[in-house]
C-alpha cells in the first residue's frame, strides 16, 4: 500500500497546501497561476515554494480583493468555522438552520473558486482555509470579523480562573468538571445544542434578551459597569456574555450563531444583482438603429472636438507647469475655446494625450503641441480616427475624472500632470461595457444597478464606502462612453460592442439585465458557471495580443463608417460675409477654410465668418487674391457675394504694402505718406519708431511685436526675410518631436500568456520532481530546499558509477549566474571535467561542469 493511499485504496487527504497542489494536474496549476499572476514572478523552483508564496500576506490580500461577494462570504464563514471544517458545517454557516436553496446551489462554485485560487485546500470532509487568510478574516478585538461574530467560548475563557469557569457551568445548570478545558467544552456543547439553548434563553429576563439582540449581528463587544444591572448579571453568570477586559464583555460565537439561526452572515448574496434597464418600466429602451445613429453623431462630434483642440494648439499650446501638467487657467481657457465644462475639457485633453496626438515639445520653455502622429491621424478616414481614439480610451490608465482633486500629499491633480494613473481603470471600463453588452440591444442600464453589480463582483473589505474608486470609475465610464460615442442614449452601440469584442446581443425577448444562462452573454474572457452559480469574475484589462486589439478596432470602424456623414466638397456663401457648411467638409476644403475664415457657430451646420484679419491670415499663408477668388468660386454652390469679393481685394491691396524685417526691426514702404501717418499716430509711441530714410522706419521692438503692433493699428504689414522676400507663415508649423503615447500602468503583475504558463508549470513540475524524488542519503539528509553536499571526489565517483549502472542521481547545481537548483539526471558520459546526462527535470540531454555540482545522492530503488 502506498503512503499516499488510505487502507481502502482511496487517496489520502493532503497534509499541506503543497501536497494539495502536487495532486493537481497541469491545467489546474496553470489556472492558479493565471488567476494569481503574482505567484509566477519569478517562477517558483518547486511546488513547496509555490505553496509558500501563495500563503504570503501580500499575495493572499491581493487574492481576497479579487473575489466576488459570495466567494468572500464563503471564505469569511470558513474563518469562523472549525479548522478543518466539513462541507456540511460550512453549508450550515452559509444557509442557516432553515436552509437556503440558492446558497446551497451556489456554494459548490464558491468553494471551487477558493480551491482553484489556493485559498482553500483539502477534501470536503476537511476544508482548510490557508493560515494567512484565516488570520486576516478571523475575529479579534482589534479587527472584528466581517461576519460580526466574536471569539469562541474556548478563546474567550482562555484567561479565566478555573473557579470562575466552574461557577458559569453551575449557573448554566451543568455538572461541574475537573478542569477548565472540559468546563469550556461543556459550555460549548450547551450553546451549540439548539434545544437546550432555547430552554436556557426561555428563562432569560426580557431585558437580557434585548441586550443579546443588540449584539447578535455585531459588533459583539459591549461595555458594563463594575456593578452591572440584574439582567446583565444573569447573562454574565451563565456565560452568555464573557468578560474580555475590565468593563468590556463579548458575546461568544456559539451564542451568536444560535441567535442567528446558524447563519454566519445577516444576508448572503449567492447570485449577482442583475443590471436593470433605466426607468421604472424600461423607458430608455430604444431601437438599436436609433442608438447607433445617436452614438455615430456623438462620435463625429468627438472627432470634431479633438481636431478643434489640436488646431487651437497648432502653433504652440499652453506652457507646461514646473510640476507637470496644465495650469487651472489654461484648462479654463481650453474649456471656453471648446465650449464645454472644465471636467469635459480635461477628458478631451487627456484623450488626445493617451492617443499620442498631443505631447510636450521638450524645449527649454516647454509647451504642449500636436505631435507628428496628429498629421497622419488627420489624413485617415473618420471611422478609423474614431476607433483609434476609442481604443486609446479603453486601454488608458490615466483618469481624467481625477483632475481637480487632491493627491496623497494634498496637491491639486492637474490635467496632463502626474498622479492621474489608476491601474484598475481599464478593467472597470471593460467590465461596465460588458454589463451593457449583456442587456438587450438598444437598452440603457440603470446606473445604480451597474454600481451594485460591480460592488458584488469586487466587494470592499471593511466598512462599505459609497464613493469608492471603482464606483467613481464606473460613473465616469458611463459619462465618457456617451461623450465618445461608444454608447448612444445610454445603450451600447454596435460599433462599441465590436470595439469591446463582445458577442452579439441577446434577442429582445430575453429577460432585461439577466443573460439567458450564466456567462453566455458576457465577453469571451468569462467562464460559464454551473447551473445556479454566479457568473465568473471581472475580465482582465483587455486582450494582451496587439493583433486582437487591432482587429477589434477595425471591426468597430467598419460598423461606424456607414453611419457617419459623407464629407462635402462645397459651402454656401452668403451676402453677410458668412459661409455655411451643411455638413462635414473634405480635408483640403476644411483646411483652407479654417485659415480663410473664423468659425462663428457649430452644430448640424457650421457657420464661418470672413473678416479682414482672417483674409490677411490666408494672404500671410502664401495665398494671393486671385487664388482666394478662384477657391471660393470652385467650392461655393452660390455665387460669390460682392461684399466678400470687395473684402478680399481691399485686404490684398493693402497686404504687404508695409514690410517688416529685422534690424532690431524696421518698417519700409514705398509710400512715405503711409509712414508719416504711422509716426503721427499716438498709438505707435510704444513701438518707439524713428525715420532712417523717407521710406524706412526703425523700431526698438522685435519684428514679431512690431507686426502685431502695426496690425493693431489697422495696417496689414508683411514680414520679410533677410533677402527681402515675403515670409509665408503656416498655421500648422508647430509640432513636437516624435512622441509615443503614454504606456498604461498595469495593476500588479501582468496576466501570463499561454506560452509562459506552459513553461512555468513545466519548470515547477521539474523542480518538484528533483526536490521530492526519494534518494539514498547516508547520514543526515539535507533539510528541505537545501542542496546535497558531497566532496569533489565523492561526486566524481558517484557519477562515474551511475554511468556504468545507468541509474539516476539527484544533484545540486549552481549555474554561472549563481542560481542554485536541484535536478534529477541520468549520467551518460564523464570526461574533461564535464558530465553529460539526460536531465529528467528539463527533459533533454545537457552537459554540466563537475565543479558546479555541489553534491550528489543516489535515488532510492523504485
Amino acid at each position: 500500500m502506498s503512503s499516499d493511499e488510505k487502507p481502502d485504496g482511496r487517496p489520502a487527504a493532503p497534509r499541506s497546501l503543497a501536497e494539495a497542489l502536487r495532486a493537481r494536474d497541469d491545467a489546474s496549476l496553470a489556472a492558479l497561476l493565471r488567476a494569481r499572476p503574482d505567484l509566477v514572478t519569478p517562477v517558483p523552483t518547486d511546488l513547496t515554494q509555490l505553496a509558500t508564496r501563495a500563503g504570503t500576506r501580500a499575495s493572499v490580500v491581493r487574492a481576497l480583493e479579487r473575489l466576488d461577494r459570495f466567494a468572500l462570504q464563503t471564505a469569511e464563514a470558513l474563518a469562523v468555522a472549525g479548522d478543518p471544517a466539513s462541507y456540511d458545517e460550512l453549508l450550515g454557516l452559509m444557509a442557516g438552520d432553515d436552509g437556503d436553496a440558492a446558497v446551497a446551489a451556489a456554494l459548490p462554485h464558491a468553494v471551487g473558486t477558493l480551491r482553484e485560487q489556493a485559498l482553500v485546500w483539502g477534501g470536503d470532509d476537511r476544508l482548510r482555509l490557508v493560515r494567512t487568510a484565516r488570520e486576516l478574516l478571523s475575529p479579534s478585538p482589534q479587527h472584528p470579523s466581517p461576519t460580526g461574530l466574536g471569539p469562541t467560548v474556548q478563546e474567550a475563557t482562555a484567561g479565566m480562573s478555573p473557579g470562575r469557569i466552574q461557577e458559569l457551568v453551575a449557573a448554566a445548570g451543568l455538572p461541574s468538571t475537573h478542569d477548565a478545558v472540559s468546563a469550556a467544552a461543556a459550555l460549548t456543547a450547551l450553546f451549540t445544542d439548539r434545544e437546550r439553548m432555547a430552554k436556557l434563553l426561555g428563562q432569560a429576563p426580557p431585558e437580557a434578551r434585548e441586550v443579546l439582540s443588540r449584539l447578535v449581528w455585531g459588533p459583539p463587544y459591549g461595555q458594563v459597569t463594575a456593578d452591572p444591572a440584574a439582567h446583565l448579571r444573569w447573562l454574565l453568570d451563565r456565560g452568555l456574555l464573557l468578560p474580555t477586559a475590565p468593563g468590556t464583555v463579548v458575546l461568544p460565537r456559539e451564542v451568536a450563531l444560535h441567535l442567528r439561526g446558524g447563519r454566519a452572515h445577516r444576508e448572503t448574496e449567492p447570485v449577482p444583482p442583475p443590471v436593470e434597464p433605466a426607468g421604472p418600466t424600461g423607458t430608455r429602451q430604444g431601437s438599436p438603429q436609433v442608438v447607433d445613429a445617436t452614438a455615430a453623431g456623438q462620435a463625429y462630434t468627438a472627432l470634431a472636438t479633438v481636431e478643434e483642440l489640436l488646431k487651437d494648439w497648432d502653433e504652440g499650446g499652453p506652457a507646461v507647469l514646473r510640476a507637470g501638467g496644465l495650469s487651472v487657467r489654461d484648462l479654463k481657457r481650453t474649456a471656453v475655446a471648446l465650449d464645454v465644462s472644465e471636467p469635459v475639457a480635461a477628458f478631451w485633453v487627456e484623450l488626445a494625450y493617451a492617443a499620442g496626438l498631443l505631447a510636450s515639445d521638450g524645449e527649454a520653455d516647454e509647451r504642449y503641441a500636436a505631435t507628428p502622429a496628429h498629421d497622419e491621424w488627420r489624413e485617415r478616414p473618420a471611422a478609423d480616427r474614431w476607433a483609434e481614439l476609442a481604443g486609446a480610451w479603453l486601454a488608458a490608465t490615466r483618469t481624467a475624472g481625477l483632475v481637480g482633486g487632491r493627491d496623497a500629499k494634498d496637491r491639486t491633480l492637474a490635467a496632463l500632470g502626474p498622479g492621474l494613473d489608476r491601474s484598475v481603470a481599464p478593467e472597470v471600463r471593460r467590465r461596465v461595457l460588458a454589463l451593457l453588452a449583456a442587456l438587450p440591444a438598444g437598452t440603457s442600464p440603470d446606473p445604480d444597478s451597474v454600481l451594485a453589480r460591480l460592488r458584488w463582483e469586487r466587494p470592499l473589505r471593511g466598512p462599505q464606502q459609497e464613493d469608492d474608486l471603482r464606483s467613481r470609475l464606473a460613473r465616469w465610464t458611463l459619462q465618457e462612453a456617451e461623450l465618445l460615442g461608444v454608447t448612444g442614449r445610454g445603450a451600447l452601440s454596435s460599433h462599441g460592442r465590436a470595439l469591446l469584442g463582445a458577442p452579439e446581443p441577446q434577442a429582445a425577448g430575453g429577460t432585461p439585465g439577466i443573460p439567458d444562462t450564466p456567462g453566455d452573454k458576457l465577453p469571451v474572457h468569462h467562464r460559464a458557471a454551473p447551473a445556479g452559480a454566479p457568473a465568473a469574475g471581472p475580465v482582465p484589462p483587455g486582450p494582451a495580443d496587439p493583433q486582437a486589439r487591432a482587429a477589434a478596432r477595425a471591426a468597430a470602424a467598419r460598423l461606424l463608417a456607414p453611419l457617419l456623414p459623407e464629407p462635402l466638397d462645397h459651402v454656401l456663401l452668403q451676402a453677410d460675409l458668412t459661409a455655411v457648411a451643411p455638413g462635414p467638409l473634405q480635408r483640403p476644403l476644411a483646411d483652407v477654410l479654417d485659415v480663410l475664415a473664423d468659425v462663428e457657430s457649430k452644430g448640424g451646420a457650421t457657420v464661418y465668418r470672413f473678416t479682414p484679419a482672417s483674409v490677411r491670415r490666408a494672404l500671410d499663408a502664401g495665398r494671393s487674391a486671385s487664388d482666394l477668388h478662384a477657391f471660393l468660386a470652385a467650392h461655393s454652390r452660390t455665387p460669390v457675394p460682392q461684399p466678400l469679393a470687395y473684402l478680399i481685394d481691399d485686404v490684398a491691396r493693402r497686404h504687404g504694402h508695409l514690410r517688416v524685417g529685422a534690424a532690431s526691426a524696421y518698417v519700409r514702404c514705398d509710400d512715405d505718406a503711409v509712414l508719416n501717418e504711422i509716426l503721427a499716430d499716438k498709438r505707435s509711441a510704444a513701438l518707439r519708431l524713428r525715420r532712417l530714410a523717407p521710406t524706412v522706419l526703425a523700431a526698438q521692438a522685435d519684428p514679431a511685436a512690431l507686426l502685431e503692433g502695426l496690425r493693431a493699428l489697422g495696417y496689414a504689414p508683411a514680414a520679410e526675410s533677410a533677402e527681402g522676400d515675403v515670409v509665408i507663415t503656416r498655421a500648422d508649423a508647430r509640432r513636437t518631436p516624435p512622441r509615443t503615447p503614454p504606456e498604461p500602468v498595469p495593476e500588479g503583475p501582468p496576466v501570463p500568456d499561454a506560452t509562459l504558463l506552459t513553461a512555468a508549470v513545466r519548470a515547477i513540475r521539474a523542480g518538484d520532481l528533483a526536490s521530492t524524488a526519494p534518494r539514498k542519503t547516508p547520514g543526515t539528509p539535507p533539510a528541505p530546499g537545501e542542496l546535497p553536499r558531497t566532496s569533489p571526489a565523492e561526486t566524481l565517483a558517484t557519477v562515474q558509477a551511475a554511468v556504468l549502472t545507468g541509474e539516476a542521481l539527484w544533484i545540486g547545481y549552481v549555474n554561472a549566474d549563481g542560481a542554485a537548483s536541484q535536478r534529477v539526471i541520468a549520467p551518460v558520459r564523464v570526461e574533461g571535467g564535464f558530465v553529460t546526462a539526460y536531465d529528467h527535470t528539463a527533459d533533454e540531454v545537457r552537459t554540466y561542469p563537475l565543479h558546479r555540482i555541489t553534491g550528489v545522492a543516489e535515488l532510492a530503488d523504485g
